[in-house]
């Protein structure tokens, strides 16, 4: 009836959250929260984006060390369906400030015996804070400069999150402002920031990237064009899923990944199948340089506009366990063409042979 209340929907709950949390208000802030959670489920992309779109006043204007909750509601807005790119210019300038801020704080703890663990209580926050307006005061930076660089230190990894989940989208990481400033600052951290590593891998990430792939058993070479994978493990199962096939249509020939280890490297739920992953090749770069399974695709030097990569017999048995290291990035591997056997072996006069280094 017209009297009734009207329901409230996500997007209120996200309006409520992001005043509460302006107004340090916890009670109205836990209030949004609950509300959040029970409209989640039944939310469109529409409302999901509204939703985000009301936290944008918030997530702009918080204080670092305040916004860490705000930052991954967001994140997890953005998982169900949200519009990424509705808070990602605020988010990448909050988190690589954050960043950059928290970089400095070891230098700063120096000062008063670096010893700063993070605080568990709010009269262990206190503490935390008095010692690092005294070692500021050392430094010459200001108090509440010194204030700054510990809540960042301390809060910023928090934030990093609601990073992670939209750059797993490779039309986000085509659009993504700020990268090598991000990265740079990402990097700095990884000692110290659990989550900095992931960041900064994602930040790594090549998309529409052409490869050259020498086989040199059979002295045959492919085109490639790769996209979305993360790690050189995920690319030496995506290589041979790509590759080996029938040898009268110009593949290599061999025995294809299975298909549980093609699913883990690509969309699959299991990450890790039974018996771990099993290398089909050694993988070398035209330097003759090994191409490690940890490393990137970003490692791989370039030749020609492409980087190369070349395919050696096992010298050994290599195995692994996980399929893909980000669960959400869905990569794409492309067979552009397969060169003829003279431009193959122009490529094969270019590639440097491990043995003769």
């Amino acid at each position: 009836m017209w009297w009734r209340r009207k329901k409230r929907t996500l997007p209120d709950f996200c309006g409520d959250l992001a005043q509460g949390v302006i107004d340090l208000d916890e009670d109205v802030s836990s209030a949004a929260m609950r509300g959040i959670i029970g409209s989640l489920d039944s939310a469109g992309p529409d409302e999901l984006t509204e939703g985000v779109r009301r936290l944008l006043p918030a997530v702009r204007q918080v204080s670092i060390g305040n916004g860490g909750q705000l930052a991954q509601v967001a994140a997890g807005l953005v998982e169900a369906g949200a519009d990424p790119f509705v808070l990602l210019d605020v988010l990448v300038e909050r988190v690589t400030d954050g960043l950059e801020q928290a970089v400095r704080f070891p230098v700063l703890a120096e000062k008063d015996g670096g010893a700063f663990e993070a605080p568990g209580s709010q009269e262990e926050a206190d503490a935390l804070i008095d010692r690092a307006a005294r070692a500021a005061a050392q430094t010459g930076i200001g108090r509440e400069e010194g204030i700054r660089l510990t809540e960042s230190f301390f809060t910023v990894d928090e934030w990093i999150p609601s990073l992670l989940l939209p750059l797993q989208q490779k039309r986000v990481r085509q659009a993504f402002p700020g990268r090598e400033r991000l990265a740079a600052a990402a990097d700095a951290m990884t000692d110290y920031a659990d989550a900095a590593p992931w960041l900064f891998g994602l930040l790594q990430v090549l998309d529409d990237e052409p490869f050259l792939v020498v086989h040199r058993p059979s002295g045959r070479a492919f085109r490639l064009t790769v996209s979305g994978v993360g790690d050189n493990f995920q690319l030496h199962t995506l290589l041979a899923a790509t590759l080996i096939g029938d040898p009268a249509q110009g593949l290599i020939e061999g025995t294809r990944p299975a298909a549980a280890w093609i699913a883990a490297a690509t969309d699959g739920s299991d990450l890790q199948p039974a018996g771990g992953i099993r290398g089909q090749f050694e993988l070398f770069g035209a330097d003759g340089e090994r191409i490690w399974g940890e490393g990137r695709p970003t490692d791989i030097p370039v030749v020609e506009g492409h980087r190369v990569v070349v395919l050696d017999r096992p010298s050994y048995a290599r195995s692994w366990n996980t399929g893909r290291v980000y669960p959400l990035m869905r990569p794409e591997i492309t067979l552009d063409r397969i060169l003829p056997p003279a431009e193959a072996t122009t490529w094969l006069s270019k590639i440097t042979d491990p043995e003769a280094r």
